[in-house]
């Protein structure tokens, strides 16, 4: 049995799989079996299971008692209302959610979602109890004129202006360059090492302890070759995954490039 611990303080990898909007029962039993069969052993592996918002109640009866989390890939930034086809925080913990990812950038660009919006919905969370996923990243543009930085940074600067960063204590950021989703071309390991000693050292300028606590995981094309190189990085924490986390050996794979001594 994996760690029932997945608190974002302890220094293990985490690795979170993103499905997308994808699956259907039949399919989700067969992957999920195929998942616990082989993660079992892997005590250095922390595993999170991020579903459509359908498939929530079959995840947690799936998944009860296996060590591995699960969660939801959105959620509302209001308590309740009228807001059709929305789904609330207290929704999402019914059926046992831990997780949930927030700002993802197919949503955010295919939803129009500003910064304030995410932050809004990142507070939700929090105030739930639900750990958040807070997606940042650059365009392949941003990236080429430099500014990579200043795009991140204005993402996590919306909640430190709105919230304080004291928001990100216990959180998880994941680094996304969005150049990189779906296309499968992976930022190196330098590139991404930069990009996430820069997260942590802007919520570590307003708020240390914070920061202290933050897991900053990479997504973005990754797969199994990447993750040896990535997840052997001090300064990456764990791996977001998307397309591979719907073929259970490629998903395996990436969950044990993970080093034996991340464990404490």
């Amino acid at each position: 049995m994996l760690p029932s611990d997945f608190s974002p303080s302890i220094p293990h990898k985490l690795v979170v799989a993103n499905w997308k909007m994808h699956g259907n029962l039949a399919r989700n039993q067969v992957l999920i079996k195929e998942y616990l069969q082989a993660l079992n052993p892997l005590a250095q592996t922390k595993v999170v299971v991020c579903v459509p918002y359908p498939y929530l109640a079959q995840i947690q009866i799936l998944l009860a008692n296996t060590g591995v989390a699960w969660g939801a890939q959105n959620l509302a930034k209001f308590e309740q209302g009228a807001h059709t086809g929305e789904v609330s925080a207290e929704m999402l913990k019914d059926f046992g959610a831990q997780y949930v990812i927030i700002g993802h950038s197919e949503r955010s660009t295919a939803y129009c979602e500003s910064d304030e919006n995410i932050a809004e919905k990142f507070m939700m969370a929090k105030r739930h109890g639900l750990t958040p996923i807070l997606c940042v990243g650059e365009t392949l543009l941003e990236r080429e004129a430099g500014v990579m930085t200043r795009v991140v940074g204005k993402q996590l600067e919306t909640i430190i202006r709105l919230f304080g960063a004291g928001a990100f204590a216990e959180s998880i950021v994941s680094y996304e360059p969005i150049w990189a989703i779906g296309t499968g071309l992976a930022a190196s390991a330098e590139q991404a090492v930069a990009m996430h000693q820069f997260i942590r050292d802007t919520v570590a300028a307003a708020d240390s302890a914070a920061a202290s606590t933050l897991k900053i995981l990479y997504g973005g094309s990754v797969n199994p070759q990447n993750a040896v190189q990535l997840l052997n990085q001090k300064e990456i924490d764990g791996a977001l995954v998307g397309r591979c986390s719907l073929d259970a050996e490629q998903f395996i794979k990436i969950c044990q490039a993970v080093p034996e001594n991340s464990v404490i």
